[in-house]
């Protein structure tokens, strides 16, 4: 089997209308996707699915895409100020999860907001 962790997943906050948490897809797999509270159980549900999916897929003898087959890798580098990069890192440490953790949170909650306020 594949290595699962080598495709890109989008994951996006819920609003409390859909239960709250998170919901993750993978665009290299229209169709797949899992959720859950926390973003950590969200890529671990999300990986299960993924494993489920491929597995499906390889029964009925599909074709399984290469990862980052998809238009987006999900990976991009960025600078910020010294001063935004201290308080990414003091809040990440504060909730003891990973600082790229915690950015992907940020923007996916700031995205989800945008994207309500736009439509």
């Amino acid at each position: 089997m594949a290595d699962l962790s080598r495709y890109p997943f989008e994951v996006r906050p819920l609003g409390d209308q859909d239960g709250g948490g998170f919901l993750i897809t993978f665009p290299d797999f229209p169709g797949c996707m899992s959720d859950g509270e926390t973003l950590e159980e969200t890529v671990n549900h999300g990986m299960d699915a993924l494993k489920a999916f491929i597995a499906v897929m390889e029964r009925h003898g599909d074709t399984i895409p290469e990862p980052g087959d998809s238009t987006y890798s999900g990976h991009f580098v960025t600078r910020v100020p010294k001063n935004v990069h201290a308080r990414l890192a003091q809040q990440a440490k504060k909730e003891g999860v990973s600082m790229n953790a915690m950015v992907a949170s940020i923007l996916a909650e700031s995205l989800g907001r945008f994207t309500r306020e736009h439509v």
